[in-house]
């Protein structure tokens, strides 16, 4: 691989992972505007979807066709990544984002427990010292707020969008109707599809707040271009020229991206317990990974 190349791919893989964390810097203030989660996840998965959709038919010029197997297994996990995002986003009403962000980024360690209950994936004993490692980074942080409990509900929320999005991963893996999809091609389809799991949060769409002012909709296109369409693009061009195991440990910077825009801009806490929190669930998430070598 040339250094050109690997470059590329380093790039392209912290604009992924710094993109994908700017969700709270957008939805803290759609939230605060009285938007209620359901509708901006609606209009960002809309915005994007109708945005992709031109990029990838009249820019890409990629063939968008899909099969009736295809199109079922597209449709169960778009509803598994949109509950990951549903979950995450509600979260943030009782955690603080970059807690939320950080608990979040315990999926590779689902992902492993997952593939060694399901399909018969020797759990070695770094993978085991993994996740002890990782629960207790998610105990510090538990605890890092003020010396007191994290909310009980956000943290349940959490552990449903990391799980969700584990179950979309291994999915994405092993379901054989969708195993040679093109990336970009199944992310347009799982955000189509997806789209439904938020028309029945609002039923269907009779409780959908409606976006009112210039601000609302700058917020809503800003969501769904940077940390939703620049993210899968990003992502897609990063495992391609440095693949999926270096792609995954950049991807700790979405969860520091979350924190530092927390602090900076939304006053969130920094705490001794917070930062030795992120450090173990980083570094159990990096063992998963290079074990997976």
């Amino acid at each position: 691989m040339t250094t050109s190349r690997q470059t590329k791919g380093y790039i392209n893989g912290v604009l992924a992972s710094v993109s994908y964390g700017t969700n709270p810097l957008f939805a803290l203030p759609l939230y605060a505007c009285g938007i209620g989660a359901s509708s901006v996840l609606f209009f960002r998965y809309f915005i994007a979807t109708l945005i992709y959709y031109f990029w990838l038919k009249f820019v890409k010029k990629i063939s968008l066709k899909i099969n009736k197997d295809e199109a079922l297994a597209l449709f169960i996990l778009g509803l598994t990544f949109s509950l990951s995002s549903i979950t995450l986003f509600v979260s943030f009403r009782y955690i603080e984002s970059g807690i939320a962000c950080t608990i979040l980024f315990v999926y590779p360690v689902m992902v492993a427990m997952i593939m060694a209950m399901f399909f018969k994936e020797k759990l070695s004993f770094p993978v085991i010292g993994a996740m002890f490692i990782t629960a207790l980074g998610i105990l510090f942080l538990s605890n890092a707020k003020s010396g007191s409990s994290i909310n009980l509900l956000g943290l349940v929320l959490i552990f449903v969008s990391a799980l969700s999005y584990a179950i979309y991963m291994v999915g994405v893996k092993k379901i054989p109707a969708v195993k040679h999809l093109r990336g970009d091609k199944l992310s347009f389809y799982v955000m189509l599809f997806g789209i439904s799991v938020y028309v029945i949060s609002t039923k269907f769409c009779t409780n959908l707040q409606i976006l009112n002012t210039p601000k609302e909709w700058f917020l809503a296109i800003c969501i769904a271009i940077i940390p939703t369409i620049i993210s899968l693009e990003t992502i897609t061009i990063a495992i391609k020229f440095i693949g999926s195991t270096k792609t995954a440990i950049l991807g700790a910077l979405e969860p520091l991206t979350a924190t530092v825009l927390g602090i900076l801009l939304f006053g969130e806490s920094i705490s001794i317990a917070k930062v030795i929190g992120m450090l173990l669930v980083f570094a159990g998430v990096f063992i998963i990974i290079n074990s997976k070598k």
